[in-house]
Parts: structure tokens; C-alpha cells; sequence
């Protein structure tokens, strides 16, 4: 684009070949510099699309993985660590040096399009596995022990991109940030609620985040699904304990 501009503005400068030919080189400078800057967004998006144009998922959850390890300014081991484990249980032997290739790709650039990527991920895959992976997401940043605000804001913006609602995001936050409210939070409710809201909400999560709802998933998805459950499952009896009933 500036490439273009300045080589007319040579042009019109100078009033001859030699002013359009100096534009277009200092135009060209400032491409290169635009690019850099940008982190060369367009091509990782071309790179991610050539990587994933077969449903490989693998590429997808690295994009998203980079986005929440970057967050905090700093990329620790145990969150690679995490990464590596999900992934050599999830894929098993097809996960190779190629996937952690692509992971430092991401980790790389400036800026990853999550728009983009996000958008992708939404068409494909169905709403419990995207829940799914907003849990797999906090995994990661609690990984170090602890899950920083720029974490939570990170993680919350990709699940917006990813048309994962509120409840659900506050839902899965509560099970590794917890506070006083977190029991509430998990099952989608506030501390006012009534017991029979207690009750309903209760029945309402275990439905919809049941481990067979994403049981054609990989073994490690599932092993998420079920500690979700579990959570939701812990958070109801802590809350019937302090209250009373059964």
C-alpha cells in the first residue's frame, strides 16, 4: 500500500522515472515495517488455514494455546509442559516435534489473529467441544499455580470469539479461580438464589456439561469433560452442606 503512494508522490515530486522509482523503494521500506510490526498477521492466517484446511485440530488448539501462555508477558515450563501432556494424550504418537514447530510459530509472532482463527474454530466445531476448550485453556494458566488477570482477560476474549456465553465462562473461571462465590458461580447462579434454583441450576450444568457430550473426542478431552463434571458436582454438595439440604 505505501509502496504505491509514495512511488506516485515520487513522481509528482520530482516529475520524472527516477522519483517514482525512489518512492516506490521508500514506499517498500515502510511495507516491510508495517508487516513486522503487525507481526505478519496475514500470513500466520495463511499458515493456520494451510495447516487446518483438514480438520487438523491440533493446529488450532496450538493458536489458542500460544494466545493464553503469551498473556502474562511470559512463557513458563510448566505451561509447555502442560501443553506437550495434553497433546501426547490426546494424539499419541502422531504428536511430533512438527506440532511444537507450529506452537513456536505462534509464539513467535506478534500477533496472533485470534479473530480469524476463532471464527474458524466457531464453524467447525460444535458448542460443548468450544466449552470444552476454554476449560483446556485454564488449564494452562494455572499451570504455574496461580491464573493471573491478563489470563482471565485473555481466555474471556476468546471465549466471546468463540460464542461461548458468560454463565458458562464465569462457570468454568470458578473452578480454578476460586472465591467466595466461586461454588455459586459454577453451577451459573448467584449466592441469592433459592434452593430450588440451587437445585434447578444444578440439574441444568450436569445436563449440559455431561462428559458423553463429547465423548467422540480424543481421551484427554474427555478427561477434562469428567473433572468438569466433577467440579460442578463438588460445588453443589459444598453449597447443600452449607444450606442444609439434601
Amino acid at each position: 500500500m505505501y509502496r504505491i503512494i509514495f512511488a506516485i508522490g515520487g513522481f509528482l515530486l520530482l516529475k520524472n522515472f527516477w522519483g517514482f522509482i525512489l518512492g516506490l523503494f521508500i514506499g517498500g521500506l515502510f511495507d516491510i515495517d508495517q508487516k513486522r510490526k503487525s507481526g505478519g498477521t496475514k500470513d500466520l492466517f495463511e499458515f493456520y488455514q494451510q495447516r487446518s484446511s483438514s480438520y487438523d485440530i491440533a493446529t488450532m488448539l496450538m493458536a489458542l494455546s500460544a494466545s493464553v501462555m503469551k498473556a502474562d508477558g511470559k512463557v513458563l515450563k510448566s505451561e509447555l509442559d502442560f501443553v506437550k501432556s495434553f497433546f501426547q494424550l490426546q494424539f499419541g504418537n502422531r504428536f511430533q516435534k512438527e506440532h511444537l514447530q507450529v506452537l513456536k510459530r505462534f509464539l513467535d509472532s506478534n500477533h496472533i489473529p485470534l479473530d480469524k482463527i476463532c471464527q474458524d474454530i466457531r464453524y467447525r466445531m460444535q458448542s460443548e467441544v468450544r466449552v470444552q476448550l476454554i476449560h483446556y485453556l485454564f488449564g494452562i494458566a494455572k499451570a504455574d499455580g496461580d491464573v493471573s488477570v491478563s489470563e482471565i482477560n485473555q481466555i474471556s476474549h476468546i471465549a466471546q470469539l468463540l460464542g461461548v456465553s458468560n454463565v458458562e465462562f464465569e462457570s468454568i473461571k470458578n473452578m480454578f479461580y476460586r472465591n467466595t462465590e466461586s461454588d455459586y458461580k459454577i453451577l451459573g447462579i448467584n449466592s441469592s438464589a433459592e434452593d430450588n434454583e440451587v437445585k434447578k441450576a444444578y440439574r441444568k450444568m450436569a445436563v449440559k456439561f455431561h462428559p458423553d457430550k463429547v465423548a467422540s473426542m480424543g481421551e484427554q478431552y474427555q478427561k477434562g469433560a469428567k473433572e468438569k463434571f466433577q467440579k460442578i458436582q463438588d460445588a453443589y454438595e459444598a453449597i447443600k452442606k452449607q444450606r442444609g439440604f439434601k
